[in-house]
């Protein structure tokens, strides 16, 4: 019985390595730099839906939840995998849904206003993770490698995977600030910059996600033993993407409601 439930646990960790995407602090950062953008209508509108709540609070939950046989049907949401020899057009969407149809199919229902009140708190609850994870490079990453799960390397001498310094490890060594500092040090933007931020559909934000992947292969082959001079080069790439994030699901959530 232990051996099956060690089994069972161990087998939950590595699905769930496949599907969290900036851990906690970068969602908490990306929806509190969307609260900033968002029209007092749409602001009043989510505070009703939320019972109170902000979109911060439900940032991580989609990593929990994909997890649990109610909601098991979105894991396969979370990502989009490319392998090497393939180019991003060239990728069909996935039978179970990718984050690129997921969001999609979010953005469509939520536009529809048919919705219960429980069944739009839903579909806002995943399509605020996924618009995070869209902008996490190895959530775009090779099927052969999980999504760089085995692609072995060392953090400052420390086993671990080239996913999972994509996910935590990066943004904690960028800057040690809470979400909150993130959001007010990377989001100096004007009203011009954010309007260029915002242009174009979440399939065209894909495909830029998609060019800084190929990029992070490319500097990290399997057994790099990571340092500062890793940290400095893909600092400005983490403030950049958490920052897209943000804004683009500012004006995805503007336009719906």
């Amino acid at each position: 019985m232990i051996q099956r439930a060690l089994i069972t646990i161990i087998a939950a960790v590595t699905l769930q390595t496949q599907c969290m995407a900036w851990g906690q602090k970068g969602h908490d950062t990306i929806c509190t730099i969307a609260e900033q953008h968002l029209t007092p209508h749409t602001r009043r509108h989510i505070h009703r839906l939320l019972n109170g709540h902000s979109i911060v609070y439900w940032a991580n939950w989609l990593d929990n939840a994909s997890h649990t046989p109610q909601y098991a049907y979105s894991l396969t949401w979370h990502y989009k995998n490319i392998d090497a020899n393939q180019k991003y057009d060239d990728v069909p969407p996935f039978e179970t849904g990718d984050i690129i149809t997921a969001i999609d199919k979010q953005t469509t229902t939520l536009k529809g206003k048919t919705l219960s009140k429980e069944e739009e708190a839903l579909a806002l609850k995943i399509l605020i993770h996924l618009m995070g994870d869209l902008h996490q490079p190895m959530h775009m990453g090779h099927k052969t490698d999980r999504g760089g799960n085995e692609v072995k390397i060392k953090f400052f001498g420390a086993d671990t995977d080239l996913h999972t310094v994509w996910d935590t490890d990066l943004v904690e060594a960028a800057h040690r600030w809470s979400h909150t500092e993130w959001a007010r040090q990377t989001d100096l933007t004007t009203k011009q910059t954010r309007k260029l931020i915002s242009q174009g559909t979440p399939d065209d934000w894909a495909r830029e996600t998609h060019q800084i992947t190929r990029h992070v292969y490319d500097i990290t082959p399997e057994g790099t033993n990571i340092s500062y001079d890793y940290v400095a080069a893909a600092t400005p790439i983490i403030e950049q993407q958490l920052l897209k994030a943000g804004i683009r699901l500012a004006a995805l959530l503007n336009h719906i409601y």
